[in-house]
């Protein structure tokens, strides 16, 4: 957090000043209004208070100035920071291996609530941590001017205050603190799956099971929040009689050293205003608890190797070109494996995939080789493995034997943020963004201009709409596309996968949710506008408009079962030619009943 907060260190150094002026105000406010009160019941010539009068004036006012300034520089600093940290943790769960398996509900509370403890850590903790600890060393020396035993006394009392109660809240909070956090990613995760799943769950009669355990995660968590909240009391209880206490004991003190009566009550007032900013220091360490395992998940993911790659140079998303081979030099020196732009070969060497130990494997010992240039289907029953193939391809899922190698390079050893330039695409349930159509199919190329936005949207065949919208390219397509229909947000994201073009181009279903004429024209238009040289991996179940592809591979539990051209294995007994046959029979009944013009 502190290597992220480097770049504004110079404002949270300024606000952490101006806290502690705050304080200090605050505290010779309370000791000059004491003075000047005690003084005055005496009835003394008014210029002897004029002086006191006039400070207490200007530190009132300027007290008030500290703490909005603070309070500004603070923001700016830390909302700046936060800016980058949530932009960090985006791309690093962005580019994790394993988001096949993450689920959204802990992704948002991770991207919003564990990056919001950042923000607490150096506006609760830090700031008011530091002003706190500084204003106690300068309330021990003012009263040392006084008296020093009586200063010895309330160093006393700001140790207690300061030291010792923080480190009880830690203690006693740190059990209950450290399970919060895992628990809001929970709840956020059971809120999504009821409202997002609620269809699911209804036809399966889980509904109510799943309102079950969201219900007993929420009572766990109100019941650590009791628990943290009467710890907290308890602390603050302790922390009032700790501040009368100090008070009593610098009065007798001083008085026993002979401090006149004036002195003394200003030594004991500014006893309790100096013991109550060091308690700041409990509310500092107690929410400092709090946020320990939000911070770690925090943390977690911007240290992670991925990350890490970033940081060291390797930059992602950057377009083809000049620059290509001063990134590669950069990876190089780095020492990472760089994605050169262009084709690149793939193999699949005997890999093996498990979800769950000692359940069938959902590849098995499969091998194929993809070249540059080459156009290879991949077919088969549903749960056959497909998707797996792609999410292993794609680097999302680690092969549990065997290997897969780009350009004869182990997939793994490819930075995460890099590995869409070389292999990328179509893949099964791609996100729409609840954002204009320009911003969505701009995530595939950032730099890609109208031209090559239309060239994408034509081979997809979605242009047409496009220029009938009002606002073109501007259209806004909802929450995940929820304006677009099935086969619109299914165009736009294989428009934006053609724009992406990387040199592996891998295709699950990409015409999910047209019509068998349109599916054949989508496909065939989009399979034109691969670049030469680049592969092709398109996975399907319709088995219409593959006659033009080098290879068809059947996969049926994880294993390959067939392969070859289409006329081979139309003209072979197996799964192929009995699926061609149904869905051409499908199809022509479908056909058939659609109203002609």
């Amino acid at each position: 957090m502190l290597r992220l907060a480097r770049p504004y260190l110079g404002r949270l150094v300024g606000a952490g000043l101006l806290a502690a002026a705050t304080e200090f105000a605050g505290l010779a406010l309370m000791a000059t209004a004491t003075w000047l009160l005690m003084s005055a019941a005496g009835r003394p010539p008014l210029d002897r208070l004029t002086v006191a009068i006039v400070a207490v004036r200007a530190l009132a006012i300027s007290r008030g100035v500290f703490r909005y300034t603070e309070r500004l520089a603070g923001h700016d600093a830390v909302l700046r920071m936060i800016t980058d940290v949530r932009a960090g943790v985006f791309a690093a769960l962005a580019a994790r291996r394993d988001a096949a398996r993450q689920r959204t509900g802990d992704a948002l509370s991770r991207l919003v609530s564990d990056v919001e403890a950042v923000q607490d850590l150096l506006l609760r903790v830090l700031v008011p941590g530091a002003a706190a600890a500084t204003v106690s060393v300068l309330a021990g020396a003012g009263a040392a001017a006084v008296s020093l035993p009586a200063a010895g006394v309330l160093a006393l009392g700001l140790l207690v205050a300061g030291v010792a109660l923080p480190l009880a809240a830690t203690a006693l909070t740190r059990h209950a603190a450290d399970q919060v956090a895992p628990l809001r990613g929970a709840l956020a995760t059971d809120a999504v799956d009821l409202t997002h799943g609620a269809a699911d769950l209804a036809a399966f009669g889980a509904t109510g099971h799943a309102l079950d355990a969201a219900a007993d995660r929420a009572r766990r968590l109100a019941r650590l929040e009791r628990r943290l909240a009467a710890t907290g009391f308890a602390v603050d209880a302790a922390g009032v009689l700790v501040a009368g206490a100090t008070a009593g004991a610098v009065v007798v003190t001083a008085l026993r050293g002979g401090v006149g009566g004036v002195l003394v009550g200003v030594l004991a007032v500014g006893s309790l205003a100096a013991v109550e900013v060091a308690l700041a220091l409990v509310g500092a360490a107690r929410q400092r608890t709090q946020l320990r395992a939000g911070l770690v998940r925090v943390a977690a993911l911007l240290t992670a190797p991925e990350t890490d790659a970033a940081a060291a140079g390797v930059g992602a998303g950057a377009e083809v070109g000049a620059r290509a081979g001063a990134e590669v030099g950069a990876a190089r020196a780095a020492g990472v494996t760089a994605v050169v732009p262009g084709s690149h070969d793939v193999r699949f060497d005997e890999v093996t995939v498990r979800y769950r130990a000692g359940a069938a494997p959902a590849l098995d010992r499969f091998t194929l080789d993809l070249p540059a240039g080459r156009r290879i289907a991949l077919v088969g029953p549903s749960g056959a493995g497909k998707s797996t193939l792609a999410a292993v391809l794609t680097g999302s899922v680690g092969p549990a034997e065997g290997r897969v190698t780009l350009d004869g390079v182990d997939l793994s050893a490819y930075p995460a943020e890099e590995l869409p330039r070389a292999v990328g695409g179509l893949l099964a349930e791609a996100y729409v963004f609840h954002a204009t159509v320009r911003e969505n199919l701009l995530l595939g190329r950032p730099a890609a201009d109208e031209a090559e936005l239309a060239a994408a949207t034509r081979a997809a065949g979605l242009l047409d709409w496009v220029h009938a919208q009002p606002a073109g390219w501007d259209t806004v397509v909802g929450e995940e596309g929820g304006q677009l229909s099935g086969g619109q947000r299914q165009r736009l994201a294989l428009a934006r996968a053609l724009l992406a073009a990387p040199g592996v181009l891998v295709l699950d279903e990409p015409t999910e949710g047209l019509d068998p004429a349109a599916a054949d024209a989508v496909l065939a238009s989009a399979l034109a506008a691969t670049p030469a040289g680049h592969s092709v991996l398109l996975i399907s179940h319709r088995l219409s408009g593959l006659a033009d592809l080098d290879e068809i591979v059947v996969l049926d539990a994880g294993r390959v079962v067939q392969r070859g051209r289409h006329d081979e294995l139309v003209a072979a007994p197996g799964w192929y030619r009995d699926q061609w046959l149904l869905q051409e029979a499908a199809e022509r009944g479908y056909l058939a009943l659609t109203p002609r013009p």
